[in-house]
C-alpha cells in the first residue's frame, strides 16, 4: 500500500459527553515501544532504534502503528523511494524514541499530540505503547482521572448520537453491540471517571497511532491487555496536550521531539522550544538549523539537535 493511502475507516467508540517541563533524561531504553527500562526512576526516554523485519501484509502505516513510529520518518530513515514495496523479509530500521512529557509516581500518563501512553509504577515508566485517539471533531478531553471501571468483554451500549452518525452514513444502526469479533471495544474496557470515555482495545489495530476515534483511547490488543492486569479501579491518570518536548540525556545530547497540532492547542512550536530552551539555559547548545526542521517535518520522533557551544546564537534564532 502507497504511504499516501492510510488504513480505512475506524472502529467506532463512545461518543465525548503548554508548555512542557523540560526534564531530564537518563538514558536510552531498551524494547521497541513496549516498556521503558531505563536505569532510574527518574528515565525519561522510551523506545529505540531497532531492526524490523517485515511481515507479510506489512505496511508503512501498519508497522508505524504497531510501534508508535511516524510512517514517513521510517520512509525517509531507510531512503525508500517506492514506500508501496515493502515485501516480507526486507529489514527496515526503526526508530521509535519518545521523550515523556513529565514524571508520575504513579498511574497513567498520555500526551494526546504524541499519541502515547505511558504507565507508571514507583516512579518508573514501566509501559509505553501507542495508542489512538479522538479526532478533531471528537477530541479527547485533558485533565486528570481515575480508572472507574474494569470490564472483559464489555458490551458497547451505542450512544445515540454515533446511532445518528449510522443512519447519516447508510449504515446499519445499533443500539447495542455483545462481546465478540464485532464489537469495536475489543475484549477490555477501562471506563475513566471522565464521563463517556475509556482506553481499550481495538479491533481495527491499524487506527491505532491515529485520530480516528469518538474521543476514547484505543490501545492494541495485547497493550491493553497488559494494561488491564496492572491497574486497579481508583487507579490515577493523567490526560496533557504537549505537541513539543525538549529534554537532555545523560551524555547531554539535547533532544527535540515536535508533533502535529491535531487540536489546534499548541501555539507556534518554534517559540515553544525558544521558551523551554531559555527556561533551561542551554539556548547556546542548540542547533537551531537543525530545530527548524524537526519543526517543520513535525515526526513526532526524539531528534537530536545538539549544536555547537560556539554558535551565534543571535544569528540562529532570527
Amino acid at each position: 500500500m502507497p504511504i499516501t493511502e492510510r488504513p480505512g475507516p475506524a472502529a467506532r467508540c463512545l461518543r465525548p459527553a503548554a508548555v512542557l517541563l523540560a526534564a531530564l533524561v537518563l538514558g536510552a531504553l531498551a524494547l521497541p515501544a513496549r516498556t521503558a527500562t531505563g536505569e532510574s526512576a527518574s528515565a525519561l526516554l522510551t523506545g529505540d532504534v531497532f531492526d524490523y523485519t517485515v511481515q507479510p501484509g506489512d505496511f508503512l502505516f501498519r508497522i508505524g502503528a504497531r510501534f508508535g513510529a511516524d510512517a514517513y520518518a521510517i520512509a525517509r530513515d531507510n531512503r525508500l523511494a517506492s514506500p508501496s514495496r515493502l515485501v516480507p523479509g526486507q529489514v527496515l530500521r526503526i526508530d521509535n524514541r519518545h521523550i515523556v512529557p513529565e514524571k508520575i509516581e504513579e498511574g497513567i500518563l498520555i500526551n494526546l499530540p504524541q499519541r502515547m501512553l505511558f504507565y507508571f509504577e514507583a516512579g518508573e515508566v514501566v509501559l509505553s505503547v501507542p495508542i489512538g485517539l479522538g479526532k478533531p471533531g471528537w477530541k479527547t478531553p485533558t485533565g486528570d482521572f481515575k480508572i472507574a471501571q474494569k470490564r472483559e468483554n464489555p458490551i458497547w451500549n451505542v450512544p445515540k448520537s454515533i446511532q445518528e452518525e449510522m443512519e447519516r452514513e447508510g449504515e446499519i444502526v445499533r443500539e447495542k453491540v455483545p462481546p465478540g469479533p464485532d464489537n469495536p471495544l475489543g475484549r477490555h474496557w477501562l471506563g475513566l471517571s471522565i464521563g463517556g470515555y475509556g482506553i481499550h482495545g481495538t479491533i481495527a489495530p491499524d487506527s491505532v497511532y491515529q485520530f480516528q476515534s469518538h474521543g476514547c483511547i484505543r490501545l492494541h490488543p495485547e497493550d491493553v491487555q497488559e494494561l488491564f492486569d496492572r491497574v486497579e479501579t481508583g487507579s490515577p491518570g493523567k490526560i496533557v496536550y504537549e505537541p513539543v518536548l525538549l529534554a537532555e540525556d545523560a551524555q547531554g545530547r539535547v533532544l527535540l521531539e515536535v508533533h502535529k497540532d491535531v487540536y489546534r492547542k499548541g501555539g507556534n512550536p518554534l517559540q515553544t522550544v525558544l521558551a523551554l530552551a531559555a527556561a533551561r539555559g542551554i539556548e547556546r547548545r542548540v542547533d537551531w538549523e537543525r530545530v527548524r526542521e524537526v519543526v517543520r517535518r513535525k515526526e513526532g520522533l526524539a531528534r537530536d539537535v545538539t549544536g555547537a557551544p560556539d554558535q551565534d546564537i543571535d544569528r540562529m534564532t532570527r
